[in-house]
């Protein structure tokens, strides 16, 4: 009866502490409107107008003009109890210069009210730096002293991280002087191209307020100057459970700081590091604070960071005081079949193996082959070599340069001459092979056109041959990659160059067939699509390949979705590369 009683008494503490969020919400979310002026918002003012306790209004998935969002914020000027704006993606397809009228609109209409925010939302609405200046009165205003969420995720942000850090110091300021301290908790503005500037202003606005639980900046080009700055500005966060630095540029030295900043954080419970160069000293020195620190820790991403084993192992070996612990991700890193094993041990050991996440990916010890060697410096510190250690390019993939001298090698896997067996395009259409397309010949991509005859300039038609052509991917033969980049080329530009190309439907194609958008056919997306977002990843940066719709696949690929993001390279590679663009 004693355990009984023991265990009433936990399940009711676990209860007392669990929040159920229970507001009045006005939705149109994902409706795809195009609100153009007032009467086409009619549907929603009436909705706004109607509703007696509107605590929050969402109309993402949207897209509102200029008059539709006068129209609609004059119903929100009689909303006192408004505390919710979930305003993300709703100015798809409207100019950069409409975008700032329609938020100085809604945002003088909160501050009309007498409303007082608790989220603002504004996520994926790509509107720069004169985003942040329309809402940045909103921002300093008495409506924002009770702000808790603020999500500018994928906004181009770019230098608009420091004016929203400047308007955060500002209402933390004013708000203080009332009596009632800004007590932001949630702060996102992930692939916003923040760079070092804008990460170190924003990380004197968090050391300012110091009530952070969650940051996530992720994809932002932030190197360890930045990140520097933010791990110092942690440490004035005792309340930070939440952590996402993904796909920056710590090198060792941010992730020395990073390791420093993060010691004293007893409540940290997620630490997303991936993709962040964090090195292998780096690593070490993370090891060393989650050694004796951060007690709560529930998931711990190193993935894809130029780890070496013996760190490796220090991280698993620090693991086994982590009792809440759900994840650990370190592939693609430096361990070997030996230090992969080695890993798995010591974290079997500690009884946490069914948190270690795959190391399928992992690069091969560091050790192991002597010519991919190089110096762990950071890349802003490197020099220029000169002299005969330079080397010079060779085209000959059998010969290995080492200064002025060649000497042959053995080929590496992927390398070795191939038989080709001749094909035609139509063999190559009916049932897609990577044998087959080699088949094809030089002038693959022209064949396959004349195969298509006028069916090449249907939209839909040239997309599902580029399906067929990517589906052949194979990453362990590199003449099979360069006749699959051959023949997309050959599809792609003969379509965009087209007068009268839809480009749009090109990107809903190429999303129905990736499975991130469903149509009327039914079409049947690709199971492994690694081949078609590798192949995609080529045809971005082509000179024929439209720039406009760059941010259409950007907003698509970073929501969350299971098949596409088990292709964790692929999808990391492409988004690289649309980042860059």
């Amino acid at each position: 009866m004693a355990g009984s009683s023991t265990d009433v008494t936990a399940v009711a503490d676990l209860l007392s502490k669990t929040k159920v969020e229970q507001f009045n919400e006005v939705s149109f979310a994902g409706q795809g409107l195009k609100l153009n002026n007032a009467e086409d918002a009619a549907e929603i003012i009436k909705a706004i107008d109607e509703s007696k306790d509107m605590q929050s209004l969402r109309l993402d998935g949207n897209t509102v003009g200029v008059d539709a969002a006068k129209a609609i914020a004059k119903a929100l000027e009689k909303k006192a109890e408004f505390e919710r704006a979930r305003w993300s993606d709703m100015f798809t397809g409207r100019l950069r210069s409409e975008i700032p009228p329609a938020l100085k609109h809604l945002g003088a209409a909160i501050m009309t009210s007498g409303a007082h925010l608790v989220e603002l939302d504004l996520s994926d609405n790509a509107f720069g730096p004169d985003g942040v200046k329309a809402v940045r009165e909103l921002l300093e205003s008495s409506a924002c002293y009770s702000i808790q969420e603020l999500r500018f995720n994928n906004n181009g942000l770019g230098i608009g991280g420091k004016l929203m850090a400047e308007a955060l110091i500002v209402c933390h300021k004013k708000s203080s002087a009332e009596g009632k301290p800004l007590a932001l908790k949630v702060f996102i503005a992930g692939r916003n191209r923040l760079e070092n500037p804008g990460a170190t202003a924003l990380a004197e606005a968090f050391k300012t307020i110091g009530t952070l639980e969650e940051v996530a900046m992720p994809q932002n080009g932030i190197n360890h100057e930045g990140i520097t700055a933010l791990a110092q500005a942690f440490q004035h966060s005792p309340n930070l459970r939440i952590v996402n630095l993904n796909d920056n540029t710590f090198t060792a030295k941010g992730a020395i700081s990073m390791a420093k900043g993060l010691k004293n954080l007893r409540k940290l419970e997620v630490i997303n590091f991936g993709d962040c160069l964090v090195r292998t000293e780096g690593a070490e020195a993370l090891a060393d604070t989650l050694k004796d620190g951060i007690p709560q820790l529930q998931e711990l991403n190193l993935s894809f960071g130029e780890i070496g084993r013996e760190a490796a192992v220090q991280i698993a070996e620090a693991m086994e005081t982590k009792a809440f612990l759900k994840s650990l991700e370190l592939n693609g890193n430096c361990f070997g079949d030996e230090g992969c094993e080695l890993i798995k041990g010591v974290m079997e050991a500690n009884d946490r193996l069914d948190a270690l996440g795959t190391l399928s990916d992992d690069e091969g010890d560091e050790d192991e082959d002597d010519s991919d060697e190089y110096e762990d410096v950071d890349d802003d510190d490197e020099e220029e070599e000169t002299g005969e250690d330079q080397g010079e390019v060779v085209d000959d993939p059998a010969l290995q340069v080492r200064g002025t001298q060649l000497t042959p090698r053995s080929p590496r896997e992927g390398e070795i001459k191939e038989n080709v067996v001749p094909a035609t395009a139509a063999e190559f259409l009916s049932f897609p092979t990577a044998d087959k397309l080699l088949g094809i010949g030089n002038d693959r991509g022209e064949k396959i056109l004349k195969q298509l005859g006028a069916d090449a300039e249907d939209e839909t038609v040239a997309v599902q041959v580029l399906v067929k052509v990517a589906s052949v991917w194979d990453n362990k033969r590199e003449s099979v990659k360069k006749a699959i980049y051959q023949s997309a080329d050959a599809i792609m530009s003969g379509l965009f160059s087209k007068e009268d190309c839809k480009t749009e439907t090109v990107g809903n194609n190429l999303l129905v067939h990736l499975g991130l958008l469903k149509d009327e056919d039914k079409t049947k997306p690709m199971a492994d699509p690694t081949g078609l977002l590798l192949t995609l990843e080529h045809v971005v940066k082509q000179d024929y390949f439209p720039r406009h719709i760059i941010q259409f696949f950007t907003v698509f690929l970073s929501r969350p979705h299971e098949v596409i993001d088990s292709c964790i390279m692929a999808k990391h590679q492409l988004m690289q590369t649309l980042y860059k663009l």
